[in-house]
């Protein structure tokens, strides 16, 4: 049941980094990366590993886009 939650925070989340990645609105990985740490912690305490692992690749966009955009120093 965690994997599943953990999948459609994931899928949420991705959904919402394409979106952050239109000029102007990058500010929104902010939002994005949180929300999808809380679903890697819902996917760590699964036993299976993919709601982990979506998880996990959508925290890397979203910080990969922060720094591209100079959110992050």
């Amino acid at each position: 049941m965690l994997n599943i939650a953990s999948l459609v925070i994931g899928a949420i989340a991705l959904v919402l980094a394409v979106f952050a990645f239109i000029p102007l609105l990058g500010w929104a990985n902010w939002v994005i990366v949180p929300f999808a740490v809380v679903g890697l912690a819902l996917g760590a305490m699964s036993d299976k590993t993919s709601g982990r692992n979506l998880n996990i690749v959508v925290v890397v966009i979203g910080i990969i886009r922060l720094s591209l955009g100079g959110g992050i120093i």
